[in-house]
């Protein structure tokens, strides 16, 4: 089955979601750098564009830029005077995203931040700027309901929330797991039931990379 779901994937991508120049480049950068590849796919790139058009975002905020690859895919869903700050712990990691921002064309309207999620996120609210638009939170997943929570703080009533990996081949559905992963996105996805300051949902996702799913919300 998961050679038909990457099949499918393919079919999908051919239709519409083709990546241009910018974003093949970034992909090849990561497999030419020897990193495991744990960016989105073609597809899923396109849903977060998708998205963030469909919320007219101007203000775009993203935590976990690894390679730069969904960042770009973020930003081509920008108008002209639209903006997106990524956040990124990792040095390495940070400085290859630089470089490939740097050749791209939304440069402009592209800023990452080094360092944790949790600080940078908390230094944007104290800053107290206009409220973003759309969020993508792809990072550590020990902190995933904090980076909710923060990005609840950090929008506005219909702006769109996700997060990705909150399924983890299905091994939320084991209460005794001790992977610091499957208990962080446990928290932020039993967090969601209760929660009134957002309309969510969980989807489950399949494809190139294979079963997990992503939480997509809408602050009320």
């Amino acid at each position: 089955m998961l050679s038909l779901f990457a099949q499918v994937d393919q079919y999908i991508e051919q239709l519409v979601a083709n990546e241009d120049t910018e974003l093949v480049m970034a992909r090849q950068a990561i497999s030419k750098a020897g990193w495991a590849d744990q960016s989105i796919s073609p597809v899923q790139g396109k849903l977060l564009q998708f998205f963030a058009r469909s919320c007219q975002a101007k203000r775009i905020l993203e935590v976990g830029t690894f390679g730069a690859y969904s960042t770009l895919w973020l930003a081509k869903a920008l108008p002209p005077e639209g903006k997106l700050i990524t956040i990124e712990s990792d040095q390495e990691h940070a400085e290859h995203a630089i470089h490939i921002i740097q050749q791209s064309a939304h440069q402009h309207q592209i800023e990452l931040l080094q360092g944790t999620g949790l600080h940078c996120m908390t230094e944007l609210l104290s800053q107290r700027g206009a409220p973003f638009d759309f969020f993508f939170i792809d990072a550590d997943k020990p902190p995933y309901l904090e980076y909710f929570q923060l990005a609840i703080k950090l929008a506005r009533k219909g702006s769109i929330i996700v997060c990705d990996n909150v399924i983890r081949n299905g091994k939320v559905l084991d209460e005794t797991s001790n992977d610091e992963k499957v208990i962080g996105v446990r928290r932020l996805n039993n967090y969601l039931k209760d929660c009134k300051e957002v309309t969510a949902v969980i989807l489950q996702t399949v494809g190139n990379k294979e079963y997990d799913g992503m939480v997509l919300a809408v602050v009320n």
